[in-house]
């Protein structure tokens, strides 16, 4: 069977229960004796580990068995929560988010046993902690019954694949099987009454079976078997090389299975003696539990053979969408057949007027604008996908720096398009580490000095602000040290003594952004290398968004990162440059004046204007473009003042077209990518306008 159909299932759901275990387990660490958040755990492990063996993924599934099994321990009261079971626990969520990482990358999980983690486990379950001894490795693996006392029932009365009729072609195959000395098994199967998902038991029964050899004929059918019309056991009759005992083993090796019991099919018809119960599998090697993917259960054939070929799987990100936002979508596109039909009406009706045609193209115009935004709705996600691993980052990172520091999270239902989400995972990571190990301050005796808790606070905060959201990383440490990066910088030689005398502190910090810039002492595995802040910028940069940063040495420092909602749609001011149209984003825009040609003056040979005051930078947007520009030198300019941050600058143009709503198209791999250029647009005539990016600009 191809399980690669399912993949996509499979990673979202991984990925969901991850995220569910880490903040459970810090839950836990704060309240080692709640029970809830133990069975949640144990519960998240157990979904784990039946997904992985169904997928295939034989390593994840024996890490999250031994997980499973610690938790099963501490559920009856027989083991307690402790610390090093928590690091332990960590350890063995990374080693899983690994496997994930490697499936999603080439569709297999690595060739990592991770047999250290394992073995710390099973030590816990022995008394031993994380030093396990040898005698944890040969724990038996606990299964819902043991197979000795589940074979012992394997009275005649069980033995119902005796009662199977078979037709002549069937006796003639087994006939023909005896002859090439293969063996001919009978073989009944008891799911646990118990069991939800009986027919998916059935299959992964089916699976197991057909890895030993060819089932000939089942009780029910597999058709029924896979439509769920069956009781809690069916019968099968298998022609293969192994024995009574291997066959029966291989069907308890199916979690829920209660009891299997089985015989040779026997040339006479006597009836056939009950093979004894195989012994228990080894932990090691028995066959684990293998539960399939929410979804994926119900469509499973019983008699599927396994695929022969792996092939790497495509993996497509996607988006888990209310079913409420679905039928908004579907109204809205029955709404728009109706417009489009009375459209059609108007334009071949001769009594028409056109009023009657603009009133038509009216509500034309407001079913598309209800259309982009229910499409819009559809594509935003809250971030919490991305902020929820960042108080287990910070754990990890109080225990290697040895400071006191917690993470304040608020607004993690803000909602952002679910390409910007998955952008900016990093970005957040490398502040929250900038803010951990540059900001709070390692000296418990100077934040007492500074009228300081001794533990140090971070912040996350996310909210919307008009058609962005705003994400705020901030911190009570030690804040930017201006005299620290200015000396830095002119020791790298990044700028001149008589450049530094000149530059405001905001200019100074903003040398942070550098590539290869960093002001640690000591290079770390945490930060000192001069990654990190260049990356945060380029990153947010190429999400049309940006990123700022405040900071008041020893009270602490606020990083402020702006983004659009989406980037998909976005409100536009269309403009002529030379014999060119272009747009630009109208969330960049501030006002637009009409400037007289002597009013521009020149301040280090740089273009200026005075606008109430503000000196502002103009940009002639003809030589950035490399075109001639419509205007007399003795017109008056038409200036667009644009902004990113506290910046501004006036770009001047030809002429304004107007306000549209356009959407952005990739150039495209063949065509280097411009900085000045983020995009196009497809206009109402079909004419093709780039989109200009302020922000590059400045």
């Amino acid at each position: 069977m191809d399980v690669s159909q399912y993949l996509e299932v499979f990673i979202d759901e991984t990925n969901e229960h991850l995220q569910n275990l880490n903040t459970s387990i810090l839950d836990l660490e704060q309240n080692p004796d709640d029970m809830d958040t133990v069975n949640e755990i144990f519960r998240a492990a157990h979904s784990l580990k039946g997904m992985a063996g169904t997928m295939g993924y034989k390593r994840m599934q024996d890490l999250t068995h031994a997980m499973e099994n610690v938790f099963s321990k501490v559920r009856d009261g027989e083991i307690k929560v402790n610390s090093a079971m928590i690091d332990t626990i960590f350890q063995c969520l990374d080693a899983i988010q690994e496997y994930l990482d490697n499936i999603q990358g080439g569709g297999d999980e690595g060739t990592n046993d991770n047999a250290a983690i394992i073995k710390s486990l099973n030590g816990f379950l022995t008394g031993e902690g994380a030093g396990a001894a040898e005698a944890a490795d040969e724990k038996p693996a606990e299964t819902d019954k043991p197979a000795a006392e589940a074979g012992s029932s394997s009275s005649d009365g069980r033995n119902k694949w005796k009662d199977i009729k078979l037709t002549e072609e069937q006796i003639d195959v087994i006939e023909a099987a005896r002859k090439d000395n293969k063996n001919v098994i009978g073989l009944t199967v008891y799911v646990q009454e118990a069991c939800i998902l009986k027919s998916a038991r059935a299959f992964l029964v089916f699976k197991a079976l057909e890895e030993l050899g060819e089932i000939i004929v089942s009780v029910p059918s597999t058709q029924d078997i896979e439509d769920e019309r069956f009781e809690y056991e069916f019968s099968v009759i298998l022609i293969t090389d192994s024995d009574v005992e291997a066959v029966i083993k291989a069907a308890k090796g199916v979690s829920e299975i209660e009891d299997a019991v089985g015989g040779i099919v026997e040339e006479t018809a006597a009836e056939a003696k009950p093979a004894e119960a195989s012994e228990p599998a080894d932990a090691e090697h028995a066959e684990e539990h293998k539960e399939v993917p929410t979804a994926v259960a119900a469509h499973e054939g019983a008699g599927n053979k396994p695929a022969t070929e792996k092939k790497k799987p495509v993996v497509n990100r996607t988006v888990r969408v209310d079913i409420e936002k679905l039928d908004d979508l579907m109204n809205l596109v029955s709404e728009l057949i109706t417009a489009k039909n009375s459209l059609v009406s108007a334009a071949t009706a001769d009594n028409e007027s056109a009023n009657d045609v603009g009133e038509h193209i009216e509500y034309l115009e407001n079913v598309t604008t209800s259309l982009h935004e229910s499409v819009m709705k559809v594509r935003m996600v809250p971030i919490e996908s991305v902020v929820n691993k960042f108080p287990r980052m910070i754990r990890d990172l109080q225990k290697k720096l040895g400071k006191k520091m917690e993470l304040y999270m608020s607004g993690e239902e803000t909602e952002l398009d679910r390409t910007v989400v998955d952008e900016i995972g990093d970005p957040l990571m490398h502040l929250l580490r900038n803010s951990a190990d540059h900001g709070i301050e390692s000296d418990v005796k100077l934040r007492k000095e500074r009228g300081k808790p001794e533990e140090g606070s971070i912040f996350l905060d996310a909210y919307q602000d008009g058609n962005n959201v705003v994400i705020e990383v901030r911190d009570d440490g030690n804040g930017i040290d201006v005299e620290a990066v200015k000396a830095k910088a002119l020791e790298r030689g990044t700028i001149t003594e008589e450049q530094a005398n000149q530059m405001s502190d905001k200019e100074i910090i903003n040398l942070l952004f550098l590539p290869s810039f960093s002001t640690a002492k000591q290079v770390s595995d945490i930060s000192g290398r001069g990654v990190g802040l260049d990356v945060v910028k380029s990153k947010i940069e190429s999400l049309s968004g940006e990123v700022d940063v405040k900071s008041t040495l020893g009270v602490g420092s606020t990083w402020t990162i702006r983004l659009p909602l989406t980037l998909a749609i976005i409100q536009s001011l269309m403009v002529v440059v030379g014999d060119e149209k272009y747009a630009i984003p109208l969330g960049n825009i501030q006002t637009i004046e009409s400037i007289r040609p002597d009013d521009v003056k020149a301040v280090q040979q740089k273009e200026v204007i005075n606008l109430r005051g503000n000196i502002i930078p103009i940009i002639r947007l003809n030589e950035i473009l490399d075109c001639q520009s419509a205007k007399a030198e003795d017109e008056d300019l038409v200036v667009v003042i644009v902004k990113k941050g506290d910046k501004q600058a006036g770009l001047v143009i030809d002429e304004l077209t107007g306000q549209q709503e356009i959407v952005i198209k990739s150039l495209g791999k063949y065509i280097q990518r411009s900085k000045v250029i983020s995009g196009a647009t497809i206009l109402g005539n079909g004419e093709v306008a780039l989109i200009i990016d302020p922000n590059a600009l400045i």
